[in-house]
């Protein structure tokens, strides 16, 4: 009765989201309280696993969702995308042009969210389409697929970030891990596969030109790539120092402080601030203005990263993670494969990748200790999953669709196609990885 319950709290969750059209906060919140009544906990408990749902996901996830956040929108507000852009351009040439969007989307993409990321990058598509009169899809794809597997794989994104922090993963690991994932996907996804897309009509709504920043304006090439890179840089350098210095208590917990993810986003983004903000002429209130736009964009996915903690408090407090264990311990399938399986199934329902993770989360993360996985591992699978096959239930799919002013048909035939190739790719790096670590 147990797993029924669940089951329908799943269902009733993925109507409310889609067929509904209620707010994804609102769904977690409704459903956890109702979940919470249904699964036995008193009344007078149910406000206690709300607030420590919340607190214990919001607690290690705020900062960093935050820093990210404005990093990446003044990385683009600078000018320095665009110039990681043009040094890519004339370093590649137009036969390669695609491979330059690419590594464009992989830099730009660490820092910033999907969806500020997609509205940010896709000008600077256009701008190469309008200037080389190439197809849109064709050049276009590459750097979405390269800004999906960030979103899906890569710290400080929101979603791996918080699997991470639930299933006690070491953050500079899986983002290592994550960058050996992704690479193969994202080149398969991209390049390989928009080369089949060639004949795909598209013209690009001349509303979406990008604001051009004059060349002089813009920072210096070593400038935009270092800051642009500078979280990935501290987390990895801070994950593998230990391996090749011998180290004693004093300098083993220095490193641990600099190396923890909210330590390296503020040490990231005070850099910014000069190096992008100041250094190129701005006033500190302008900078800070820009802050503040980054944090409205990304409110909205604080608050789903806060009602998917509320639903796994209540899984926990409920003691449903038992009859979960128990369930999956008859379940002859790889704990990878079934973690990716969950996702991917409620990506396709619900059509959010975030919200896809971390449901899935609250119902792996009770469980975790019972299956002798990895658990880096374990988040890049989920994150692999939770991008499947993205449909019209998907807000990135409707962005694609009406940026590009394609057909539904043509939007299916690139879009869903690439984001399930990203899928499967991850699966099989991850199934791969787990044999070596």
């Amino acid at each position: 009765m147990t797993i029924l319950i669940v089951l329908l709290c799943i269902l009733l969750l993925i109507l409310l989201i889609t067929w509904g059209k209620c707010n994804p906060f609102l769904a977690f919140l409704i459903i956890s309280i109702l979940a919470a009544w249904w699964l036995g906990i008193p009344l007078n408990k149910i406000n206690q696993s709300v607030q420590k749902g919340i607190g214990d996901t919001l607690g290690s996830l705020t900062i960093i969702i935050m820093l990210g956040a404005m990093l990446g929108k003044l990385v683009v507000e600078s000018g320095a995308a665009q110039k990681i852009t043009s040094v890519l351009m004339r370093a590649f040439g137009e036969k390669y042009i695609q491979w330059a969007l690419m590594i464009t989307g992989f830099v730009a993409g660490i820092p910033l969210f999907y969806n500020v990321g997609f509205v940010l990058m896709v000008p600077l598509i256009f701008s190469v389409v309008y200037q080389y009169k190439l197809p849109a899809v064709y050049i276009g794809l590459p750097m979405l697929a390269a800004l999906s597997v960030t979103h899906g794989f890569l710290p400080p994104h929101p979603s791996p970030t918080a699997l991470a922090g639930q299933f006690h993963a070491n953050l500079g690991l899986t983002l290592l891990y994550g960058l050996v994932v992704a690479i193969p996907a994202i080149i398969v996804a991209g390049p390989v596969f928009a080369s089949t897309l060639k004949k795909i009509p598209s013209q690009p709504l001349q509303t979406f030109q990008p604001k051009h920043i004059p060349e002089h304006q813009l920072p210096g090439t070593f400038n935009s790539f270092l800051t642009s890179l500078l979280p990935v840089i501290l987390l990895a350098l801070t994950t593998v120092l230990p391996w090749f210095i011998n180290t004693d208590e004093k300098s083993s917990a220095l490193l641990a402080f600099v190396g923890d993810a909210n330590i390296v986003m503020l040490v990231a983004l005070i850099i910014a601030v000069f190096t992008l903000g100041i250094a190129q002429g701005k006033s500190i209130k302008a900078v800070m203005d820009i802050f503040g736009e980054a944090v409205k964009e990304v409110a909205l996915i604080v608050l789903i990263v806060a009602g998917a903690g509320i639903l796994k408090q209540v899984f926990v407090d409920s003691g449903v993670s038992n009859e979960i264990a128990n369930l999956l311990k008859g379940w002859d399938i790889h704990p990878l494969v079934l973690g990716w399986l969950i996702a991917a199934i409620i990506r396709v329902c619900i059509g959010s990748a975030t919200v896809a993770g971390l449901t899935t989360a609250g119902i792996i993360a009770p469980v975790m200790p019972l299956l002798h996985v990895n658990p880096n591992l374990m988040v890049l699978s989920i994150g692999a999953g939770s991008l499947m096959l993205s449909h019209v239930n998907d807000s990135g799919f409707w962005m694609y669709k009406e940026y590009f002013n394609l057909s539904i048909r043509d939007t299916i035939r690139s879009w869903s196609v690439m984001e399930t190739i990203v899928g499967i790719m991850g699966l099989i790096g991850v199934l791969i990885l787990d044999l070596f670590v």
